[in-house]
């Protein structure tokens, strides 16, 4: 394996928006800053990517939902209701930083109103030393049927934690696993692949974001490395 080390250095943009001298939407958003020793053009890249990503999601997303805020407190002042503002926080977490491989995922939460907000997830990984993002097929023999071996792994545990009362999932679970599996949808860790899903894919609202672990074991270590 080639040797890398990287550092990451925390980024935020956080701010909050008024109407008519009322704040109605606050946001946060963090993306991660990569830096390392040796000259690795790849992480300008993708500190570019990502500071523009969170940019985007300002001047679009979050101005989209500061006009659906300032309609929202107009009826709830006409209707004599409170007013609730809106909240946005977008947070990361590194899952993955060694032997040139970076992997993390981002929570994408907002709030706009009723009883409770929204998640949703989105993941990246990446291959630092040939400078292109790692997939899932790329853990995986050339010869492996990954999306059927993905299910059954999923389709076993969730029997299992059914059993034992730890998780709830809906009735139709096996068909809406397939239905929803993402194979985009997947970050790493030094115990395996976490496959997941987004909220209310396969479980209830308080079940949270599932995720299922498949633990290296056919999947070759050694793959991480190919360019």
């Amino acid at each position: 394996m080639p040797f890398c080390h990287i550092s990451v250095a925390d980024k935020a943009l956080t701010n909050s928006l008024y109407y008519k001298g009322q704040a109605i939407l606050s946001y946060t958003v963090r993306y991660p800053f990569f830096y390392s020793m040796k000259d690795l053009l790849i992480l300008d890249q993708l500190n570019a990517y990502y500071s523009t990503k969170a940019m985007m999601y300002i001047k679009k997303d979050i101005v989209n939902l500061y006009q659906r805020a300032m309609v929202d407190y107009e009826y709830s002042v006409a209707n004599d209701f409170p007013v609730r503002p809106y909240e946005v926080l977008v947070g990361y977490q590194v899952t993955y930083n060694r032997d040139c491989i970076l992997s993390l995922y981002f929570d994408r939460y907002e709030y706009t109103g009723g009883a409770h907000g929204s998640t949703v997830r989105t993941s990246d990984s990446w291959n630092i030393a040939c400078s292109r993002p790692l997939t899932l097929m790329d853990l995986f023999p050339p010869d492996t049927n990954v999306r059927q071996y993905i299910i059954d792994r999923i389709n076993e545990q969730i029997q299992t934690e059914a059993q034992n009362g730890s998780m709830i999932y809906f009735d139709d679970y096996e068909n809406l696993v397939e239905q929803y599996l993402n194979l985009s949808n997947f970050y790493l860790t030094e115990d395996g692949i976490v496959i997941f899903f987004q909220q209310y894919d396969i479980a209830t609202y308080s079940t949270g974001i599932p995720e299922f672990l498949i633990p290296y074991a056919i999947e070759d270590a050694s793959l991480f490395g190919q360019c």
